[in-house]
């Protein structure tokens, strides 16, 4: 055989003269590859038409079946969600009071109902209906709110406010109005104002049913709280000296904590004051206090406003009810102690952080920790705010609260919120 020239562009290419066995394996490996190619050639131009034919059909039979599987699996999902919604509102009590309950007091099911608007949609607020607002866990104490809300309309309330409390410390808050008049008692010798703050209030003229003590001689033998050791006694100096006359290194005074406010302090809030002893003070310094207080085992709302000062009746489980930046100083002592998880601490001292305006101040006034890794945690929750340390104090002092002598932990602290963009 000769030899064979290939012309590629302007170049040659030879290939040199084969042998007749490589001729061989050359001439069945084209046959290899033209057979290879007919025979695809053959079968896609014979099942061309077939494969068309069947195309469409197959194509819309596996849309029909893909469209009915994943519309299977959108009602799976939808299921398992309002499932899951189910027991979150059985866990945490957020479901609607169900008013069609045959034990639902009849005024309960008329507070809650809906009113729509009778001019429609309001411009200024985009609503439509008039929702009662009601604390979504009254649903867990739906019995004991029917009996609070079964009353006759226009007569005289049942007294039961301790009863209304008790929803309060469950969770139930706020409580529904009533179409009912409250218990009034006649408030004969109050005092004017300024002598009230420190002048003895009559025990006549405070509400003692549902409590334990019916007079002031019984709340003084007992010890209510670390704030509270005979702070119905204004004539005691345990009460009557405190901000004015400090004990040990943690008690802060008044007039030391109000020369550390830049802007001037006018307005503050105290929680769980206790009989009002801060906010008289403050009173004396033209600050205007509002004292949060709830009536545990004593009558601390109407005592403290028979002092001329302003009560807040609420619980700490509650969301202030005031506006963003208002207050120039917020006091707190060991009432801030909520309990329970450290979330809940966190939630509460961020609206703490949220009334207090820029450049006002936080007094932290003898909290008590009852041991190392407790005051660790709440160091560690306040630096996060980023408040400038203006007074910070650790010492030991006898619980005299509790009656054990023991010596513990309290921590004082006056702090200055940073202007935050």
């Amino acid at each position: 055989m000769g030899s064979v020239t290939l012309k590629i562009g302007d170049g040659t290419a030879r290939f040199k003269r084969a042998t007749v066995c490589s001729s061989a394996v050359n001439i069945l490996m084209m046959f290899s590859v033209i057979s290879t190619n007919l025979f695809a050639l053959y079968a896609f131009t014979s099942s061309a038409k077939y494969h068309q034919n069947h195309l469409f059909h197959n194509t819309h039979k596996n849309i029909s079946l893909i469209s009915e599987q994943v519309s299977l699996i959108l009602k799976e999902i939808d299921s398992s969600q309002k499932e899951l919604a189910k027991m979150e509102r059985e866990l945490l009590g957020y479901e609607t009071i169900d008013i069609s309950r045959p034990n639902i007091a009849n005024e309960l099911k008329i507070f809650l109902q809906r009113h729509q608007l009778p001019l429609g949609k309001d411009s200024r607020t985009a609503i439509t209906e008039m929702v009662a607002s009601v604390g979504h866990s009254c649903e867990k104490s739906a019995d004991l709110l029917s009996q609070y809300m079964t009353y006759k309309v226009s007569g005289p309330c049942p007294d039961d406010w301790s009863l209304g409390q008790k929803l309060i410390l469950r969770g139930c808050e706020p409580l529904p109005r009533r179409r009912c008049f409250a218990k009034s008692v006649p408030k004969v010798g109050l005092s004017p104002f300024p002598i009230s703050l420190w002048r003895p209030v009559s025990e006549k003229i405070l509400t003692w049913s549902g409590l334990g003590c019916k007079n002031f001689g019984c709340l003084h033998k007992k010890k209510l709280s670390r704030e509270c050791v005979d702070c119905f006694d204004l004539a005691s100096a345990h009460e009557n000296q405190k901000f004015v006359n400090a004990k040990s290194k943690s008690d802060f005074l008044t007039d030391d904590v109000l020369a550390l406010a830049s802007g001037g302090i006018r307005i503050g809030f105290d929680i769980g004051g206790g009989s009002g002893s801060f906010a008289a003070r403050m009173a004396e310094r033209n600050v205007t206090v509002i004292t949060d207080t709830l009536n545990i085992d004593a009558p601390f709302s109407e005592f403290i406003a028979a002092r001329g000062l302003f009560p807040l009746y609420l619980s700490l489980d509650h969301r202030f009810p005031f506006y963003d930046n208002v207050f120039d100083l917020i006091h707190a002592s060991s009432g801030l102690d909520v309990g329970a998880k450290p979330e809940k601490l966190e939630f509460l001292m961020f609206d703490i952080d949220r009334i207090l305006r820029a450049g006002g101040l936080f007094w932290l006034d003898n909290f008590c920790c009852t041991d190392e890794e407790k005051k660790k945690t709440l160091t560690r929750l306040i630096e996060r705010f980023g408040y400038k340390k203006l007074k910070w104090v650790v010492g030991e002092k006898v619980d005299t609260a509790a009656g054990s002598g023991q010596s513990e932990i309290y921590l004082s602290a006056v702090l200055q919120k940073p202007a935050r963009v």
